[in-house]
């Protein structure tokens, strides 16, 4: 399996992790039964368990972009060295976007973020 399918793979494994912490984190401040309910009335979930979802939505935007990219470059044949260290920014960035969020750093976050946007510009420059 190529780099760039490896951390596709690792990238889904990261958002499935960060589903994981958010669920957790909700369900110390309102409890299982709300969250198994209708959810309706639910109060909004703060601190860092607001942070880890949002961080969560975040990712699940930024998956798509990059699963894209990464099967669009393997389908026509332009996956190379450049692909494998932009699949590589992507992810390390998108896992120390996470920590930083839940941990609430806000600038650093937002540094990470662009790291992160810049392993998909080095995806989408080998496509054009």
């Amino acid at each position: 399996m190529s780099a760039d399918f490896t951390l596709l793979v690792w990238s889904v494994a990261l958002t499935v992790l960060q589903a994981v912490v958010a669920v957790a984190g909700a369900t110390l401040q309102v409890g299982l039964p709300a969250l198994a309910g209708s959810r309706e009335g639910l109060p909004e979930i703060v601190g860092w368990a607001g942070r880890a979802a949002r961080a969560h939505r975040n990712m699940l935007e930024s998956i798509a972009l990059f699963a894209a990219l990464v099967l669009v470059a393997q389908a026509a044949g332009k996956a190379n060295a450049m692909t494998a260290l932009g699949a590589q920014l992507f992810f390390w960035a998108r896992l120390a976007y996470a920590v930083i969020y839940i941990a609430g750093i806000p600038w650093l976050r937002t540094a990470v973020w662009a790291l992160s946007v810049v392993g998909l510009l080095l995806i989408f420059l080998q496509l054009v």
